[in-house]
């Protein structure tokens, strides 16, 4: 679901509706409120892009977001 590219960790989430969508924005908002990393992210209607990099570490992918895209995946999955 994820991959790396332009120094970052990218994925589409396709749900039902937007209510689906949103509620899955709240969800990834409270983790990356805990982990104090957060996601660059769009949304329309019942699709979500990510982005993860690590803006403290020049931009680029470190373990610390390939560790938020496996709690975002559990909350999809």
């Amino acid at each position: 679901m994820w991959k790396e590219e332009d120094n970052c960790l990218k994925a589409e989430f396709v749900f039902e509706d937007f209510r689906d969508a949103f509620s899955f924005m709240a969800e990834v908002g409270i983790i990356a409120e805990q982990m104090n990393h957060h996601p660059e992210w769009t949304n329309i209607y019942n699709k979500v892009w990510i982005k993860l990099s690590t803006h403290s570490a020049g931009n680029t992918v470190t373990e610390k977001d390939r560790e938020m895209a496996r709690m975002i995946d559990t909350l999809f999955l």
